[in-house]
């Protein structure tokens, strides 16, 4: 997809009613420091559209990017951030369940994962709960540049195997440094969302 138009149209805090789009969406859920706001600028060509930090656990908010009047990115709360109270991590987890519930748009998820570590506990609940509302999630497996090509295929079965991935659940390795995994994620986001 050639990006005309890539701007943050709106932002939900836990008490925001989210928007009622009539475009398709596609969700990025993942661990606070996995590279989603990266990932996000990889997709558009902007350096800076969604704000990347280097203290993890920044997107408190639930983001829609608008992309070219097509289609929305919708940027999920990181979680298994440490230092947040447990009581924020549960508002959010309730806020990001209220946005899987109540979209009438949403697509697709995308679940990313840091290619470079076995899945945490977090990533294992988030990614049986993404499953349990219904949708079937594309892995991502983030961070691809930091490991030996050799390497490669040893963690994405470590990753399958962790997370206990359904059958023909796809994984894709993706770096925002190399742009690798980039024509992939927009062909699969096009396909999913029936964008010509």
């Amino acid at each position: 997809m050639v990006i005309k138009k890539a701007e943050l149209e709106t932002v939900c805090g836990i008490t925001s009613s989210f928007p009622k789009n009539t475009r398709p969406e596609v969700a990025f859920a993942g661990k606070s420091n996995v590279g989603k706001s990266s990932l996000i600028n990889a997709l558009m060509n902007r350096k800076s559209l969604a704000r990347t930090s280097s203290q993890p656990g920044k997107t408190q908010t639930i983001n829609f990017y608008n992309v070219n009047d097509a289609l929305y990115l919708v940027d999920l709360p990181g979680y298994g951030y440490a230092k947040v109270p447990q009581s924020e991590k549960e508002k959010w987890g309730r806020m990001i369940e209220r946005y899987l519930h109540s979209s009438s748009q949403l697509k697709a998820v995308f679940l990313l994962i840091d290619i470079r570590h076995e899945p945490g506990q977090n990533d294992r609940t988030m990614y049986e709960w993404i499953c349990a509302n219904g949708y079937e999630p594309v892995i991502l497996l983030t961070k691809s540049d930091k490991i030996k090509r050799s390497q490669l295929q040893k963690q994405i079965k470590l990753i399958r195997e962790s997370l206990n991935v359904r059958p023909g659940t796809q994984l894709l390795p993706f770096s925002a440094q190399t742009k690798q995994g980039r024509e992939e994620v927009w062909g699969l986001m096009e396909e999913l969302c029936s964008i010509e």
